[in-house]
């Protein structure tokens, strides 16, 4: 079989070319796998329900009888460690959950404004 000389110069552009194009594509055109498209929307949904569940630890924190005495806890313990005590009040365990959320508890943390108040 007699393949035409100019077939040969055509391959390799489209070849080439279809590299190029996928490159670009990947790297600065927004194109993603289906593995990086799932990781993506599993972020944002667990993200939405932590947000939809603020509300909640914030009316379990109203609620609370000894409101007062776990804030003043909270307060008084350093930054980095007020998450771990607010999960100890139970106001970032979901309700029909056994343990608490840390995501919940650090955006509870942020709701409650323990530093403005």
């Amino acid at each position: 079989m007699n393949i035409p000389e100019w077939l040969k110069p055509v391959t390799y552009g489209v070849v080439i070319g279809a590299v190029a194009v996928s490159t670009v594509g990947f790297s600065w055109g927004g194109w993603v796998t289906g593995g990086g498209a799932a990781k993506m929307a599993n972020a944002q949904s667990h993200d939405e329900v932590i947000a939809a569940l603020v509300p909640v630890c914030v009316s379990l924190s109203q609620a609370d009888t000894e409101r007062a005495a776990k804030l003043a806890k909270i307060r008084e313990t350093s930054a980095y460690q007020r998450r771990n005590v607010l999960m100890e009040t139970g106001w970032a365990t979901v309700p029909g959950s056994d343990s608490s959320d840390r995501d919940l508890a650090q955006a509870c943390l942020a709701a409650l404004e323990l530093d403005k108040s």
